[in-house]
């Protein structure tokens, strides 16, 4: 024990551990990503009294979208969902998934809508392919994250797959993503679905096609009602 405690007491002073984004040392309550950087860095994108921060119109069945901050392309923010998704750094996913988990809770809308509800969180698929290759889906960890702080339970990922790969849809118009992501959903277990509040947990909203479209097949599957929940809009 002793050897141990001395061992880490020498890597911390030799490899201390520090923050993501702003590279300072973190404290002995920090994990991967500071508190500063996590409360004032990114400019917040929600704001009270609306369902929705973006602008995008919502399909009948999706109650709400949330964003926690406005993407800032070519920033800090870009970078950290860049490593996030890239590099492993599956911990940055569950220390801004506890963020976004705080910011939902001091939505209203939110909080008024999921009393007395079955409410789970599904973060967005990935084909079984891109998960062999990148070995997780980040998606999983921001909704670990939100579940830590919310305590709602993350339905079950056979409940739910993507059965296209679409690949990258970066750079593509409103119209050709909605081509490339039509059918790539298949809900495999309508019973895990039937009367639940569905929180879709995903990185980045942009156009709306993928949570759309995943949304339309859990509504089709019984699905009570949406909700989706991003850390950043663009």
């Amino acid at each position: 024990m002793f050897f141990k405690k001395f061992t880490e007491g020498i890597t911390e002073i030799l490899f201390p551990k520090v923050c993501t984004v702003c590279g300072l040392k973190l404290a002995t309550n920090e994990n991967f990503v500071c508190n500063q950087c996590l409360t004032d860095k990114f400019e917040k994108a929600y704001r009270p009294g609306k369902r929705s921060t973006s602008d995008a119109m919502l399909p009948e069945g999706i109650y709400l979208q949330h964003a926690l901050w406005n993407f800032d392309k070519g920033g800090y923010l870009q970078e950290l969902l860049h490593q996030l998704k890239y590099h492993r750094l599956i911990g940055v996913g569950v220390d801004i998934g506890r963020q976004l988990g705080k910011s939902l809770l001091g939505n209203p809308e939110f909080m008024n809508r999921i009393k007395g509800r079955k409410v789970r969180l599904l973060p967005v698929p990935l084909h079984s392919k891109k998960r062999r290759m990148r070995g997780y889906n980040q998606a999983f960890y921001i909704a670990k994250g939100v579940a830590e702080v919310t305590n709602l339970h993350i339905l079950e990922k056979e409940a739910v797959q993507r059965i296209r790969n679409t690949g990258t849809q970066t750079g593509f118009s409103l119209e050709k993503r909605r081509k490339n992501i039509d059918g790539a959903f298949k809900v495999t277990d309508p019973e895990k679905l039937k009367d639940v509040l569905c929180v879709i947990v995903d990185d980045v909203f942009t156009t709306g096609a993928t949570t759309f479209e995943l949304s339309s097949e859990l509504l089709k599957a019984g699905c009570k009602e949406i909700m989706i929940a991003t850390v950043a809009q663009a």
